[in-house]
């Protein structure tokens, strides 16, 4: 992963360890029609996955990152 790809990563991960534990399992993605929560988006991204990858892009186009 790009050092760019690493600060979203890093980013994503710093913003999740401050989302309380109730709001986990929120949607906060749709890839492909397919919703993600939370703790979903995290799974995916910290095991730097290529659906990882794609959620950090969506992510940072609708401005949370």
């Amino acid at each position: 992963m790009s050092s760019k790809g690493e600060d979203k990563r890093a980013k994503f991960l710093k913003i999740y360890a401050n989302v309380p534990e109730n709001l986990r399992r929120d949607i906060i993605v749709v890839i492909n029609d397919k919703t993600y929560s939370w703790d979903s988006a995290y799974f995916e991204i910290k095991n730097d996955t290529a659906l990882g990858r794609k959620i950090l892009k969506e992510l940072e186009v609708m401005n949370l990152l």
